[in-house]
């Protein structure tokens, strides 16, 4: 089998919570990205299809067993071949220096030592690319700090028509993306984000939640939410995606 990338990306969001299948899915979305960052694309370049192939085909076997409703290898099978996928992934790496992405760690397959995301240069003059609806003190104060790190600017809002009176500040610049807690009900994120949805195309919406919200995941996705994410994977992934999110567009996204 092989994927394209927008099947990538939704095995990154399926799998998200599976201790080896989700660092699988990362890892292979990493490697599309590298990919596509050091040539001329990804289905054009086949250097890395070996290690691609394996990740892919370790995910679609555990699709399969979803599809027919089969119970899935336990996580000591799994990883066993995700170490192999990592060895040829490696051995690519090797070959083609020039080629980088980051291999993500699952229990019993180690991966690579956990990058600290450069800041961006310091521009006081930069409009904030990224709007946040939460209340929550404890989230807050994690992006604030973040964002303070990586010289990102984040706007927090309470309404739509909030973050629209911050985007005039800005010279009506559209933002990169807009963060939602999904249990935030002063802001009602179901009905709001096919609001933004419909006026903001390009925008990359993601959303946070308990783990056990899978109800609420799928009413999220269903409204037009990017991205749905456990508070815990969230938290772990935030400078990247301060990081990626905050950079000018003409800075691109940086591979992690």
């Amino acid at each position: 089998m092989w994927m394209n990338e927008g099947e990538v990306s939704y095995e990154v969001e399926q799998w998200v919570d599976h201790p080896v299948l989700g660092p699988a899915t990362r890892t292979l979305q990493n490697l599309v990205d590298g990919t596509n960052a050091c040539s001329d694309g990804w289905p054009y370049w086949r250097k890395p299809a070996n290690a691609a192939r394996q990740l892919m085909e370790l995910i679609g076997s555990a699709n399969q067993h979803m599809r027919h409703g089969t119970e899935l290898p336990t996580d000591e099978q799994l990883a066993t071949r995700l170490k192999k996928a990592y060895a040829t992934l490696r051995r690519f790496r090797t070959a083609q220096p020039t080629c980088k992405f980051f291999i993500v760690d699952a229990p019993g397959v180690p991966g690579d030592p956990q990058p600290e995301p450069e800041p961006l240069p310091a521009n006081a003059e930069s409009n904030s690319r990224i709007f946040a609806f939460i209340e929550d003190l404890f989230f807050m104060a994690k992006i604030q700090e973040t964002a303070r790190k990586l010289n990102v600017k984040v706007e927090f809002v309470k309404s739509d028509k909030d973050m629209m009176e911050k985007m005039q500040q800005n010279g009506e610049e559209k933002p990169s993306l807009i963060i939602f807690d999904l249990n935030n009900a002063n802001v009602k994120p179901l009905t709001l984000i096919p609001k933004l949805k419909t006026k903001l195309k390009k925008t990359s919406i993601i959303g946070f939640l308990s783990h056990v919200q899978g109800d609420l995941k799928q009413k999220a996705h269903e409204v037009g939410c990017d991205m749905v994410l456990p508070r815990s994977a969230f938290s772990q992934n935030l400078p990247q995606l301060l990081r990626r999110h905050g950079a000018p567009e003409e800075a691109g996204p940086m591979v992690q």
